[in-house]
């Protein structure tokens, strides 16, 4: 047999015990904004229009914008389409762009473990000891900041350990989001201090790996969504799913990109009340409260 993870069992969608989401919906929608933060003259990182390279300043400064113009703008985005976001943040961001966070904060949007930073030691390169204590100042920071502790993860740059899961459970984390690019349904998974709840996060609808590293147009990307919305509500035996789209805004906070998104996302809003649009820890929540026999156990 090929070597497996031992986390969670595979399981087909359609063999699943059926429930709804609140009010009788089958879609639960989210958007994840990514709100990062990363060292001057250090480390590499995604760059826009070329192959990745060591540190460059034209990089750092295109990834600034996110924090200093598009970040703001997408919060009035927000606001105008009366929606809360899950806020994926680095703590390095509460020292970096305070204002930024506490704009979105007084929004009543969740605030999203994601490291301290995007662009130094990734969780795979650390040691176990390393990424607790990681694990561990990030929670504090957050705790402290945001008056309460945050109850999501998403590993920085989406490069977990093979002891995230496990870390993150011994430290109380109630959901992450690394393992969700396999399903559009939570699932329960394995750690060595119990189960840890896993949300269902996108890649393929994530606007970094879609315009940056695809080169997929903003008119294409929003066409995207728009498909993805129109299939879903469409399924002949409509499964309760969750829909999420994960958001950087340095990359959609353009403005040339944002008219995009406003395009797809006033189509989705026109259908709001056949849908729940809500943040990733409301679907835990919710899912968690589910009797045990419609919940993915492994």
């Amino acid at each position: 047999m090929l070597k497996d993870h031992n986390r969670f069992n595979y399981s087909g969608i359609s063999t699943r015990p059926s429930f709804e989401w609140p009010g009788g919906k089958c879609i639960a929608f989210y958007i994840a904004l990514n709100i990062e933060h990363f060292p001057f003259g250090e480390g590499g990182g995604i760059d826009l229009d070329r192959e990745t390279k060591p540190w460059s300043q034209r990089s750092w400064l295109w990834r600034e914008y996110g924090n200093r113009v598009g970040g703001w703008r997408l919060a009035d985005l927000f606001d105008d389409l009366e929606m809360n976001v899950g806020v994926i943040v680095n703590t390095a961001n509460y020292s970096h762009s305070p204002e930024l966070l506490e704009r979105y904060r007084n929004r009543g949007d969740e605030m999203i473990g994601h490291g301290i930073s995007n662009g130094t030691t990734r969780p795979i390169d650390m040691t176990i000891e390393e990424e607790t204590k990681m694990v561990a100042e990030v929670t504090e920071m957050m705790t402290k900041a945001d008056g309460k502790r945050p109850n999501g993860w998403l590993s920085s740059y989406l490069t977990p350990s093979q002891k995230t899961p496990d870390i993150l459970s011994a430290a109380g984390y109630e959901y992450l989001l690394d393992w969700g690019l396999c399903d559009e349904q939570p699932f329960w998974m394995k750690t060595d201090n119990g189960e840890i709840l896993t949300l269902p996060y996108p890649i393929e609808l994530n606007d970094q790996p879609a315009i940056v590293g695809r080169r997929v147009s903003a008119e294409e990307y929003a066409n995207m969504i728009i498909d993805q919305f129109d299939v879903l509500m469409d399924l002949n035996e409509p499964q309760p799913l969750v829909f999420p789209l994960s958001l950087h805004s340095f990359i959609v906070g353009q403005p040339f990109r944002q008219k995009h998104l406003k395009r797809a996302l006033d189509y989705i809003c026109k259908r709001r009340d056949e849908i729940w649009i809500t943040t990733p820890n409301e679907v835990s929540r919710f899912y968690r409260k589910l009797p045990l026999d419609k919940q993915l156990k492994q």
